[in-house]
């Protein structure tokens, strides 16, 4: 059975996919994880490989780590503590707009979307 990474994985979708230790990219559907299992980027697996509507696609996955962010490269709590109240203040500020009935432009968005993605992985290490 091949081994691989996986490079993509969107657990809402239920989907990703496998980047194989040959290069080969594989299909990664969530009805071939197994229930207890925790699939990340990066997480190494062990799988079946089969002929799919669109392509290879894993029949059958192993879990074989999944990797985790070690705590040394987590932020101090002070430094945690200045983030979030400026980030407070920005989403204080964007509230405001939005019941004005005024969204944030595309690009504010995206940068607000962002920060609170890595304030997230901060917080979920």
């Amino acid at each position: 059975m091949p081994n691989g990474k996986v490079r993509f994985y969107d657990e809402a979708k239920g989907f990703g996919f496998i980047q194989g230790d040959d290069g080969a990219q594989v299909y990664l559907h969530a009805s071939v994880v197994p229930d207890d299992a925790e699939v990340q980027p990066g997480t190494r697996l062990e799988y079946s490989v089969g002929e799919g509507k669109r392509g290879p696609q894993a029949l059958s996955v192993r879990i074989i780590d999944t990797p985790r962010l070690a705590k040394r490269s987590r932020k101090s709590a002070d430094e945690m503590a200045v983030i979030v109240e400026d980030l407070v203040k920005l989403l204080d500020a964007l509230g405001g707009r939005l019941k004005n009935g005024q969204y944030p432009e595309r690009q504010q968005s995206r940068k607000v979307a962002t920060m609170l993605r890595r304030v997230a992985d901060d917080f979920d290490v």
